[in-house]
């Protein structure tokens, strides 16, 4: 059995966020160093992030536009 996440929600949809955000000008690497994540842990988070449909009554670009802003507010 997997242990328990160390990071909630909030957080991996900050971090995805973040990166996307990057918009391709940073690697997964680069902001997993910037969260003290592991690079391929970011990857499969964002993967799945993609597949997995929006919640029920947002559109999906609303959802990243939200994703987005929070990692925002995180580095402020």
């Amino acid at each position: 059995m997997a242990s328990p996440s160390k990071y909630g929600a909030e957080f991996r949809s900050d971090a995805i966020a973040l990166w996307r955000a990057s918009a391709g000008r940073r690697t997964y690497r680069d902001v997993a160093a910037d969260l003290n994540v592991n690079p391929e842990t970011l990857r499969t988070r964002v993967r799945d992030a993609d597949a997995s449909p929006a919640g029920a009554g947002t559109s999906q670009d609303t959802e990243v536009e939200l994703t987005r802003l929070r990692a925002e507010n995180a580095r402020l």
